[in-house]
């Protein structure tokens, strides 16, 4: 009688501990298709395809939603000045959370052509995420800038915690600036990429937010990788890096919130699986 008093307290504990939001039912597989592939069965097939042989799961139990015009500029106009349009958005993207010992994106390059898997890790690394396996794709060539979107609404969805705003403007500001220097400087994307993050991790451990010595490191890694790139892609490298590096106050605040979902421990040490098995030892004692 002992044990089995124990084990209802302590699932009245988990339930006190447990945050708001958080639901046995979590969507662990989330799909957004851009709202022009949604529209043509053509399309939605085509990605369904992909995202079938490649995730090796049943879309039919996984939550979609779609990705409109209207998402996308809502975060992307003030940083790119561009406006799209409903048939301009075509990327797609799956997020498997059962999936997680890593963050993994998976991108088919025969349809996305400029954003790597690198820069949507590096990306989404920016907004606190370390967990899943995202799927990338598009039913004809894209860029891939607009895919950042739905994944960040994946998650969100995943989760039913919502990504600061400041956050995402930050993480899609990055993925842009990269996707203009390859454009306009031809510069390999994965070597780019791993400047970045390079750079990032520098800023980082160093806690460095003035402007100008950001600039001084992007130009050390410049210089040591032999990268060709302008003194302009270096200023928009800075200020997008600085902007990441701004939000950090914003992005430890979501990574709080959703620790539970990505299987981590919270701040003051405790684990929910932890404490889900030290109950079940009672109960298979009993």
């Amino acid at each position: 009688m002992r044990k089995i008093t124990i084990a209802i307290l302590a699932l009245i504990v988990v339930a006190m501990l447990i945050p708001v939001g958080f639901s046995g039912e979590v969507n662990s597989v989330v799909v957004t298709y851009g709202e022009a592939t949604h529209a043509n069965s053509n399309y939605k097939s085509t990605v369904d395809n992909f995202f079938t042989n490649q995730a090796h799961v049943d879309l039919n139990s996984a939550e979609s939603k779609i990705i409109s015009a209207s998402d996308v500029n809502k975060i992307s106009t003030g940083i790119t000045g561009k406006t799209y349009s409903s048939n301009q958005i075509l990327s797609s993207a799956l997020l498997d959370l059962n999936d997680n010992d890593n963050l993994e994106v998976s991108v088919d390059k025969s349809k996305i052509t400029t954003i790597t898997g690198d820069m949507y890790i590096s990306a989404l690394k920016s907004a606190g995420i370390t967990k899943g396996h995202v799927y990338v794709t598009s039913p004809v060539t894209a860029t891939g800038e607009s895919a950042l979107a739905g994944i960040m609404n994946s998650y969100e969805a995943a989760t039913n915690v919502e990504i600061p705003e400041s956050v995402k403007e930050a993480a899609t500001d990055e993925i842009h600036t990269q996707a203009e220097i390859v454009d306009n400087s031809g510069v390999d994307a994965d070597k780019l990429s791993k400047l970045v993050n390079d750079v990032k991790q520098e800023v980082s451990k160093d806690n460095v937010t003035d402007h100008n010595t950001i600039v001084n490191i992007i130009n050390n890694y410049v210089q040591t990788n032999n990268i060709n790139i302008t003194n302009t892609d270096i200023e928009n490298l800075a200020d997008s890096i600085e902007q990441v590096q701004n939000v950090q106050g914003d992005v430890n605040y979501y990574k709080g919130q959703v620790s539970d979902f990505m299987g981590t421990a919270s701040d003051s040490g405790f684990s929910l699986d932890g404490l889900l098995n030290w109950i079940k030892s009672f109960i298979n004692g009993i």
